[in-house]
């Protein structure tokens, strides 16, 4: 009995001092915020909060686009042709600014309309977000990050809203057992649920990643939380997930660090896929609830995707989700990552595992598709015009859709098994015009990197398919929407980095998928919005490399000055 109350004495005197240590951390952290003239964060909430809740109304106005922005949540009408954003974040080098404004994108009318309400969730980005058709529509929206302007302090949300189309109002759900706060999850709706999995907390102080399960019931408004057997993900955040027609949900990829020694993480970025759905095998799942949740490793083939963060990705009908752009961090030395943003495009048969890289066909290609089309319906006669009618135009758009997803080639410049077996030598240094390609074979996979020599406005590359067309893409970068309706892919802002510097996107695109020739151009990215202001530590470690720079060239000058000028130029020239 005594060695069992000196443990809890032990326990009770460790969560004291922990509590303590707590104290002091958040006293030093105001002070330095007051030093900073910045409120508490969660003060810094309450006032936006405060000022959401002095509007009288709920007004609905056609508006400007939205803000250069990332880390929003773009989301299908559930019956609509209209998209909704909510929230996001912008940084410009030296102050981040946090969004919660409503906008609704009509695709007909290629117009924004901005909502606003007394009650809306606060400020956040890297949230999740899911539209039911229930009810008039509505749009849930699960946890989230909000950071203070100076990045110092940050605050991860628990909360579940709904926002009810129809009646244009949110509601703040009030569901206990629910998931902790978090950032950088991902959250899907799977018959009568909500499933929310992995994300993370970082308190500055310390951070979390997690691999955990929520499960949210319509019908009851309550969370379980569901252990699933079989094995395991690894915890992280910035994955992406994908339902399947049959249910079952798709997790790809994502990143996730731990501490290595003092103030060091190592960080991995992860490229592999799981399967989570109902365990058939263990009968009545109401019975079972526990245990009705399995994981399945996937094993993914075809030509897959470099291991990358921040890419996009959205679900098609029969199976199908296309991947968008990312970034690649290589360690350029023991302190710093150089990231390489990219905007490749891939397509993933959900149920196969099974990857291909999507190559844009261009205009021209498509023109001639269909005049060869109109060209066999002509000579078929009228009759056999007549039988299509108008009721197989949405058949015949499904059909295309089909045959571009599925009929696709790999990009010229892509490196199969096979030349991998005849040129063993090739490494990560390999070059091709068409961004990173990877091939995995008997789970090991190699590398070559593409030009990254893109602007930040777009793109207008040559088409490896017609040596003379200029093919208009999106430019690469990271932690943009993406979102798919009828037919169409939509894609919205994001960051593109540049050592340093990471300038946040206005810019608007979408492509046919029943075509794909090309993507279009719907917002220009504007130079005068791509703001950023370099911090003063960053001018002056640029002065010092720049000093370091000269220094170096004085020297080499000094040596040349010194030397044998002949033996200079043979060594040049035998090089």
């Amino acid at each position: 009995m005594g060695k069992k109350k000196d443990k809890a004495k032990k326990l009770k005197g460790a969560d004291k001092t922990a509590m303590k240590t707590d104290r002091k951390v958040n006293k030093k952290i105001k002070k330095e915020m007051t030093e900073k003239g910045e409120d508490d964060i969660e003060q810094l909430i309450a006032n936006f909060v405060e000022q959401d809740k002095k509007r009288a109304q709920i007004t609905e106005e056609i508006a400007e686009p939205p803000s250069p922005r990332c880390n929003m949540s773009l989301t299908p009408h559930p019956e609509n042709d209209e998209l909704l954003m909510f929230g996001g974040e912008f940084f410009n080098g030296n102050k981040t600014f946090m969004y919660n404004d409503l906008y609704v994108y009509s695709i007909k009318h290629d117009e924004w309309r901005l909502v606003k309400t007394p009650l809306v969730p606060p400020p956040r980005c890297s949230h999740q977000a899911v539209a039911m058709q229930q009810e008039g529509g509505q749009l849930w929206i699960f946890g989230g990050e909000f950071a203070s302007p100076t990045q110092s302090q940050f605050y991860h949300y628990k909360d579940l809203w709904v926002y009810h189309i129809s009646k244009k109002q949110w509601e703040k759900i009030n569901a206990h057992g629910g998931p902790s706060s978090r950032s950088g999850h991902r959250m899907l709706a799977s018959r009568k649920e909500l499933v929310v999995f992995g994300g993370f907390h970082d308190n500055i102080r310390n951070y979390k990643y997690f691999n955990d399960v929520y499960v949210f019931n319509f019908e009851t408004y309550t969370w379980t939380r569901v252990e699933p057997s079989g094995p395991q993900p690894a915890p992280r955040s910035g994955h992406q997930m994908a339902v399947l027609t049959d249910g079952r949900l798709l997790v790809y990829g994502g990143y996730s660090k731990v501490p290595v020694k003092k103030d060091a993480d190592k960080g991995t970025v992860h490229s592999d896929m799981f399967i989570l759905g109902l365990d058939a095998k263990q009968g009545d799942p109401v019975k079972q609830k526990g245990e009705r949740w399995k994981w399945t490793l996937v094993k993914q083939c075809g030509v897959r995707p470099t291991p990358r963060c921040g890419f996009s990705l959205a679900t098609l009908p029969n199976n199908r989700a296309v991947v968008f752009g990312g970034v690649l961090d290589t360690e350029e030395d023991d302190e710093e990552l150089l990231g390489t943003c990219l905007n490749d495009f891939y397509q993933l048969d959900l149920a196969k595992g099974k990857w291909q890289d999507l190559e844009l066909k261009g205009k021209r290609s498509f023109e001639k598709k269909a005049r060869r089309r109109k060209k066999d319906k002509e000579e078929g006669g009228d009759d056999a015009m007549e039988e299509e009618g108008d009721d197989d135009a949405g058949e015949e758009e499904k059909e295309d859709l089909e045959d571009n997803l599925n009929e696709l080639k790999l990009k010229d410049g892509s490196t199969t098994a096979s030349e991998l077996a005849e040129h063993p030598t090739q490494s990560v240094n390999d070059v091709s015009m068409h961004g990173p390609q990877t091939v995995y074979d008997d789970g090991v996979f190699k590398v070559s990197m593409g030009a990254a020599s893109h602007s930040a406005l777009g793109d207008h590359l040559t088409s490896p398919t017609t040596s003379t067309e200029q093919i208009v893409r999106p430019s690469p970068r990271m932690n943009a929407s993406m979102a798919f309706k009828r037919g169409i892919l939509y894609l919205y802002g994001g960051v593109s980095e540049e050592k340093e510097k990471e300038t946040t996107l206005s810019d608007f695109y979408s492509i046919d998928l029943r075509r794909m020739d090309e993507w279009r151009t719907i917002i220009a990215g504007d130079p005068s919005k791509m703001e950023w202001i370099e911090s003063s530590e960053s001018e002056s470690e640029e002065e010092e490399e720049k000093e370091e720079e000269a220094g170096e060239d004085n020297r080499e000058d000094d040596s040349n000055e010194d030397g044998n000028g002949d033996d200079d130029e043979v060594g040049a020239c035998s090089g």
